[in-house]
């Protein structure tokens, strides 16, 4: 759940930063964003492991959660959605004197609740499902997550079906839960609140 709340707060905060800041190199900087969309996680496992290594965090519950902090959809999804929001709010936010944090704070920020909402599902899913990721960089069987868990109860010579399938569906409790929790506040949210037409 931490690794979900600190994936939307960068993710909002960087997607907001591309949107509405127009230099030359926050152009570039999107661009190297969405090309790291093309590269395959199982690319950028052996450097990420090196830095993880290098940085003390092995076998750490923290190496599961910093790399997973900033995901380049979630970034996107902000930035497509601030880029419609119109420059003449941020503009009028200005003029009454608010700074830059206060605005994105006070006033982008609830606007994007339907995007924080839809990240924060996606997010949780996707951390809870991960399974090669927190396979490689943990050791401690007192740490392993619950996917690692699950494939734990798989034998070599026989499967005990009954213990399986009931890990199984306890391990699809939490994202059912999620899900039917924030998707009607997703469903029910009106992207132009505040906005005039």
């Amino acid at each position: 759940m931490s690794a979900t709340l600190l994936t939307i707060a960068v993710s909002a905060a960087c997607g907001y930063a591309l949107a509405k800041y127009n230099n030359w190199w926050v152009k570039a900087f999107t661009i190297c964003i969405l090309a790291t969309t093309m590269l395959p996680g199982e690319v950028l496992l052996s450097p990420l492991f090196v830095v993880v290594r290098d940085l003390g965090l092995y076998n750490n519950l923290a190496a599961v959660v910093v790399p997973a902090v900033i995901t380049a959809t979630g970034t996107f999804m902000f930035r497509q959605f601030f880029l419609t929001v119109p420059s003449d709010l941020l503009e009028a936010a200005r003029i009454d004197g608010s700074g830059e944090l206060s605005t994105f704070i006070r006033i982008m920020l609830p606007l994007s609740r339907p995007i924080m909402l839809t990240l924060a599902i996606f997010s949780f899913q996707w951390r809870w499902n991960d399974f090669l990721w927190p396979l490689v960089v943990l050791n401690d069987p007192n740490k392993f997550t619950i996917q690692i868990g699950v494939s734990s109860i798989v034998g070599a010579q026989n499967v005990n079906w009954s213990v399986l399938l009931g890990a199984s569906v306890l391990s699809m409790i939490p994202l059912v839960a999620i899900y039917l929790l924030l998707q009607r506040y997703v469903m029910n949210a009106d992207i132009n609140a505040g906005l005039k037409d």
